[in-house]
């Protein structure tokens, strides 16, 4: 079933947290409902204002990385492309982030 899909460790991985965040931001929310505040993000937002957001910018990393990996290798005279762990703990960060003070 899932045969067209590179299922690498980090893939996986990348996948177990995002269900992990939405299933406790769900039980999170119903346990103590959130209110609208205002961090350094341009507009009033919720928690899951807040963790939407992150999702999308850490997806718009990801994405830059994987595409970016070849010319890290070429610009840092890398012997192979850099490891998608890197990408994936900047991005595990700046969602941090977002979600604490956005």
């Amino acid at each position: 079933m899932f045969d067209w899909m590179v299922w690498t460790l980090p893939t996986a991985v990348f996948f177990i947290c995002v269900v992990l965040m939405l299933v406790g931001m769900t039980l999170w929310e119903i346990k103590s409902p959130t209110a609208m505040r205002k961090g350094f993000l341009p507009i009033a937002t919720t928690r899951g204002d807040r963790l939407f957001i992150g999702l999308l910018i850490v997806a718009y990393i990801n994405l830059a990385y994987l595409g970016l990996g070849e010319k890290f290798q070429t610009w840092f005279a890398l012997q192979e492309e850099p490891s998608i762990w890197i990408s994936f703990v900047l991005s595990m960060c700046v969602l941090v982030l977002v979600m604490r003070k956005g």
